[in-house]
């Protein structure tokens, strides 16, 4: 089971994300860091270190952890292509803070000094289980030795492989991450209909793909220079021929709505109607299904 397409078409700020975690796991393992991540009671309450707790956000302590925990957050970028990279954004905040004040909280109320949470954006993984749970429909199934696994399963032992990695200190992250999922799911403070301004999905987009512009002025001129000239003849007019209203939809477009549970029909009669736009055609199709 994938995301949809492959790659991150249509999802430049889960490639952002992704590229900085991996950024932050290496650089604290090169300098020796890794095993002073994650936050504890002395750094919240006894000698706060905000930088350390904002760090702990992005860098995972192991390689194991880092190996599940991307391949997860490359699956979940079917979320921001279903929402947009805008209202992603926001669920990427929202769950990341709301899952560090609730371990906060939790580091209170233990009150271990010998307990330090396992750093990661567990927060974000967790989180994004909940729509992967109420929203991503179950395609195929198949049975093995008599148990019956579905294509989500293996998503499922991924979060659990991640989840039970480092014992209780994953699992209040992991716990955590649930809460701050739930929150966003209950439209708590209005979240969901909250959004970036449109400015920064640029950037991202910008930031994660080269820019594929015109071809400068001077490659056109050259290539036209060597090209053999031939004589030309007037052409007699002739009436353009029709162009239809609606443009057939692209396959890649199509397969990025039906990764996403909306069936085949539905999808193309989206695009169609949305002129291949796949993200006014997630909203038609979406808007569709609240009636």
């Amino acid at each position: 089971m994938n995301g949809g397409p492959s790659g991150f078409n249509n999802a430049p700020v889960t490639r952002s994300f992704i590229v900085a975690s991996a950024i932050f796991t290496v650089f604290s393992g090169i300098q020796g860091g890794a095993h002073k991540l994650g936050f504890s009671y002395q750094d919240v309450y006894q000698k706060v270190n905000f930088l350390k707790i904002l760090e702990s956000a992005f860098a995972f302590s192991s390689t194991p952890e880092l190996m599940f925990g991307l391949y997860m957050l490359y699956y979940f970028r079917v979320f921001e292509r279903q929402i947009g990279s805008n209202k992603y954004s926001v669920f990427i905040l929202f769950s990341s803070m709301t899952s560090i004040i609730c371990e906060v909280l939790a580091l209170a109320l233990l009150k271990d000094t010998s307990l330090k949470f396992t750093p990661g954006p567990y927060g974000l993984i967790f989180a994004s289980f909940i729509p992967f749970y109420l929203d991503i429909p179950v395609s195929t199934k198949i049975r093995v030795f008599g148990v019956q696994f579905s294509d989500k399963s293996f998503i499922y032992l991924a979060g659990l492989q991640l989840l039970l990695s480092s014992w209780k200190r994953s699992i209040y992250p992991g716990i955590c991450g649930f809460v701050a999922g739930s929150l966003y799911r209950m439209n708590f403070f209005y979240i969901r209909k909250a959004k970036f301004p449109e400015f920064i999905s640029s950037f991202f987009a910008r930031l994660s793909w080269p820019s594929i512009g015109r071809m400068p002025a001077t490659s056109t001129r050259n290539a036209m220079g060597s090209m053999p000239s031939y004589a030309v003849r007037p052409v007699e007019p002739n009436y353009p021929a029709p162009v239809p209203s609606t443009p057939e939809p692209l396959e890649a477009s199509i397969a990025t709505l039906v990764s996403m549970g909306f069936d085949r029909s539905s999808a193309r009669q989206a695009l169609i109607q949305a002129r291949n736009d796949v993200n006014v055609a997630t909203n038609i199709l979406l808007e569709s299904q609240s009636l």
